[in-house]
C-alpha cells in the first residue's frame, strides 16, 4: 500500500463505485483509498507459484483460489484489501462477482515498503474475518515464511519456516515444500564495494 491517499474521504460505497472506474487498484482503509504499487519479479513468481500449487490441490473440492486482482471485504464499513493469494471455501462467496467476504486463507507476499503494514495493521483488520483460519506472510528477500493459525477467536499461533521445511495449511488440507514457493526466484546478491 502506498502512503499517498486520495484527497477526500470516501464512504465504503463511494470507494467501491469510484474504484470500479480506476485504471489501477486501490485498497481502502478508514475512509481513504490508497493506490497499489507495482511488484517485483520475485513477488510475482512467489504469488504465481503459490496460486498454481493451491489451484491444483483444490480442483474439484468446492474451494476457489484468487490471485491479486480480487479484493476482500473485511467488514461492511471497510477495509477492502487485495491479498496476493486467498482461498474461500464458503458457499456464501460462490456467487461473488467483485469481492470475497469469507476467505479461510490469506497470503501476502512481503515487500520492504509493505512488510510492517502487512504484519501489523492489515493483519489486525484481517483478524476481524471470522472465516479466516490462516494468514501466511512470505519474504521476497530470503526464503522465509510465517504462518499465523487461528486457535480461538482472539488467539493466533505463529510458526516460521525456512527452505528445508514443509508448510502445512490445515484450513485447506494442503502441505508442500517451502522451496516450491520460491521456484525460479533469484535473490539479489550484495556485491562487495571496491
Amino acid at each position: 500500500m502506498v502512503a499517498e491517499p486520495q484527497s477526500r474521504r470516501l464512504s465504503p460505497q463511494e470507494y467501491l463505485d469510484w474504484e470500479a472506474t480506476q485504471d489501477i487498484k486501490h485498497e481502502y482503509l478508514d475512509g481513504e483509498a490508497f493506490a497499489m504499487t507495482g511488484g517485483t519479479i520475485a513477488h510475482n513468481l512467489i504469488s504465481g507459484n503459490f496460486y498454481a500449487l493451491l489451484k491444483s490441490h483444490l480442483r474439484g473440492k468446492g474451494c476457489r483460489v484468487f490471485i491479486s486482482d480480487v479484493k476482500v471485504q473485511v467488514s461492511e464499513r471497510g477495509a477492502y484489501f487485495y491479498p496476493d493469494v486467498m482461498v474461500s471455501c464458503d458457499e456464501r462467496d460462490r456467487p461473488a462477482v467483485n469481492l470475497i467476504q469469507h476467505p479461510c486463507l490469506i497470503i501476502e507476499v512481503l515487500s520492504p515498503t509493505t512488510e510492517a503494514f502487512d504484519r501489523g495493521e492489515k493483519f489486525r483488520r484481517y483478524r476481524q474475518l471470522s472465516s479466516l483460519q490462516e494468514y501466511v506472510l512470505i519474504d521476497t528477500s530470503s526464503i522465509s515464511v510465517d504462518r499465523f493459525r487461528r486457535l480461538s477467536e482472539t488467539q493466533w499461533e505463529l510458526q516460521s519456516f525456512t527452505a528445508e521445511d514443509t508448510l502445512e495449511l490445515t484450513s485447506i488440507d494442503w502441505y508442500g515444500a517451502i522451496a516450491l514457493l520460491y521456484e525460479d526466484v533469484i535473490f539479489e546478491s550484495i556485491l562487495p564495494s571496491n
